[in-house]
């Protein structure tokens, strides 16, 4: 893979999480302010939403994969549920036991879960079969 494909990959990454950051923090807060949720409830209606359009968008734009494929989609899964997991306790301890406002903790969720999805995603998840 040459270095300029590597750097179209990080960028369309970039975007398309992006786009699905602003959907997640979006709806979580809305979720919490407008529901009345918990924060971990507004953050997983906000996660469950965004990660729709991080698998269409990287599997389309970001790895030129297929989206019909299954067993893709078992590893994309398996990526999307261990960031939902790093999502959630990162929420939890600043939230919880931190005593940080919800919207102050989104900043390092939004930063940290993403970087190590990108890594997963392009070693292992989004992987050519060739």
């Amino acid at each position: 893979m040459t270095p300029a494909e590597i750097t179209r990959q990080g960028g369309t990454f970039a975007v398309v999480g992006g786009v699905a950051t602003l959907v997640h923090v979006a709806l979580a807060l809305a979720a919490r302010e407008g529901l009345g949720l918990s924060p971990l409830s507004a953050n997983l209606a906000g996660y469950c939403a965004a990660v729709g359009v991080s698998y269409l968008g990287n599997a389309r734009l970001t790895f030129r994969r297929p989206t019909r494929n299954r067993a893709q989609f078992g590893r994309f899964l398996a990526v999307s549920l261990a960031a939902l997991a790093l999502n959630q306790t990162l929420v939890y301890l600043l939230v919880e036991k931190a005593g940080w406002p919800f919207w102050l903790a989104l900043g390092p969720v939004v930063v940290i879960v993403p970087a190590l999805s990108f890594v997963l995603s392009k070693l292992w998840a989004f992987r050519s079969s060739r």
